[in-house]
Formats: C-alpha cells, sequence, structure tokens
C-alpha cells in the first residue's frame, strides 16, 4: 500500500488552487457484463456527433465523439467506499462528491467498479514500471496505464467527450456554463457553496469563514442531456495529458468543470484545467463513463 504525506488542510487547499439538499438521489443499479446502463438509472445516454456548442474550444473542428454512457452524477462518497473502502474525502458525507482523490485512484476505482459488477476493466495498470509519457518531476508514482479497447468497463471520460456532453451534446443551446447562461443556477463555486453568497474579488480567508465546502451532488439544475454539476463543486479529472494530445505524453492531466473554491471562469466547460496526476484536493473529483 503507497503511503501518502498528510498536510493540512489549509496548506493542501492552497496548493489545489495554486495548480489551477436536496433528495438524495437512488444508488447505481448492478450492471451485467451485457448491459448498457438503463435509461432510468444514474447514466445518461450521450448521443455522439459533432460540437454544436459555439462556446466550446472545439467547435468547428473536425471532432467526432462516440455514443457514450457518463454518470449524471460526479462519484459520490458512497459509491466509492462500496467500491474502494476507505474514504480519501475532507468534507465527508455520502452524498458530496469524493475528494481528495488522484488520478491513479479515479482509475483504480473504475477497475475495481468494474470488477466488481462483472465488467471487463478497462485499465491496464503497471505499477512497477514507470510510464516513459509522464514528463512530471513532481509525481512519485508515474504508474503505467494502458487501455483495453475492447473492455465495457467503466473509465474516464476523455477530454472532448467530457466537454462535448457538459455543452449539451446535440441538443446544446451554447450556455456559458453547463445548463445555463447563470453560473448560480448551475454551479456550486466560491461565491455560492458557503453559508451566504460572497462578493467581491476571489478571497481566500472570506471563503473560508463562508464555511464554503462541496455540496451534495444534483443540488443545483442539470444541462440539456440532464447532467448535474458539470459546472462546479468539484473538479474532475479527464484521460488526457494537459499537453498536445497528439504529443501523447505531458506533466499534467486533464481536469474540467470549476471546483466549490474556484472562480467561476473555471466552471465553464471549455476552461482547460491542469493538474498533476499525483495530486490531490477537495475540490478534486471525478465521474465515469462507459461505451
Amino acid at each position: 500500500m503507497r503511503k501518502q504525506v498528510l498536510m493540512p488542510l489549509a496548506v493542501v487547499i492552497l496548493l489545489a488552487t495554486v495548480a489551477c439538499s436536496n433528495d438524495e438521489p437512488a444508488a447505481n443499479e448492478r450492471l451485467a457484463a451485457t448491459e448498457k446502463p438503463a435509461a432510468n438509472d444514474n447514466f445518461v445516454l450521450i448521443k455522439g456527433g459533432h460540437f454544436t456548442n459555439a462556446k466550446s474550444g472545439y467547435y468547428g473542428k473536425e471532432v467526432t465523439v462516440p455514443d457514450l454512457y457518463m454518470s449524471r452524477y460526479e462519484v459520490t462518497q458512497k459509491e466509492w467506499t462500496d467500491v474502494m473502502g476507505g474514504n480519501p474525502s475532507a468534507f465527508k458525507g455520502d452524498r458530496l462528491p469524493v475528494q481528495m482523490a488522484n488520478w491513479y485512484d479515479a482509475i483504480e476505482y473504475c477497475n475495481r467498479r468494474s470488477f466488481k459488477e462483472g465488467l471487463k476493466p478497462y485499465y491496464d495498470i503497471d505499477k512497477t514500471n514507470k510510464d516513459p509519457n509522464n514528463r512530471s518531476e513532481n509525481d512519485p508514482l508515474k504508474w503505467t496505464v494502458t487501455i483495453r479497447k475492447d473492455a465495457d468497463g467503466y473509465r474516464l471520460p476523455t477530454e472532448a467527450e467530457w466537454e462535448y456532453a457538459a455543452g449539451g451534446g446535440a441538443m446544446s443551446k451554447s450556455y456559458t456554463y453547463s445548463g445555463s447562461d447563470l453560473a448560480d443556477e448551475v454551479a456550486w463555486y466560491w461565491r455560492n457553496a458557503g453559508e451566504r453568497q460572497l462578493s467581491g474579488a476571489w478571497n481566500w480567508p472570506a471563503i473560508e469563514n463562508n464555511r464554503t465546502q462541496p455540496r451534495a451532488v444534483g443540488g443545483k439544475k442539470p444541462n440539456e442531456l440532464g447532467l448535474y454539476d458539470m459546472s462546479g463543486n468539484v473538479r474532475e479529472w479527464c484521460w488526457d495529458w494537459y499537453a498536445d494530445p497528439e504529443l501523447g505524453s505531458g506533466t499534467y492531466r486533464v481536469v474540467k468543470g470549476g471546483g466549490w473554491m474556484g472562480d467561476v471562469g473555471s466552471a465553464e466547460p471549455a476552461y482547460r484545467g491542469k493538474f498533476e496526476a499525483s495530486g490531490v484536493g477537495p475540490d478534486q473529483g471525478f465521474r465515469v463513463v462507459r461505451g
């Protein structure tokens, strides 16, 4: 078992910042190996196609996203503990999104959940040999992770898949945020995720004094496709390197959607965030896809 160096929460939050109650949702139904998620469970069928969201960074480019199923909500702490056992989150609650999970943790979660539900794990994980494509000088893990293209298990979305879904897919109305032009309708971010609405410039002491924290999933309006919290709450890991995808290597992995302690600009679907694959933060989580 790998060891982690524990830091005071305030220090972790500062590092994460620099690097970049409604009814409880029903638990996901178990999926047989030959099944796709049902229409009434916590997955949404995302019909593929070209980007029609005019505010997307992919708009007008020859990028086509395939059909896939995406989790309606960010992975919750209950979902995490059901699969992984322990709970790394700084702010605890079954309905809160899991936090303090690094990219490797998210990859392992995908494989373990797949195995638990009778699916073929999507990733091959080699913890012994360092990934030659990882150019980070600060990542002590550098696991070599490759994909099994014939697998039907859970995985992280690619950046293009994530942005296509967040922007409304084929049903896009070209909103600024995921599901609205008004951030407060769809996103938990530093101004509204505490006890009272804040104003003015981003200010960490004000955020901390306001008891700002991640919120239960599904507490804001969904986007055009029925996806929640694609803007705000916790930043979400994607598969891709932050560098030019054609290079197939990089120093950071892509994070999307912004988080509860971030400014509103990072909640725009087109915003590209980055984080060390081994990095953790109290505003860092993820969601999963299949297909």
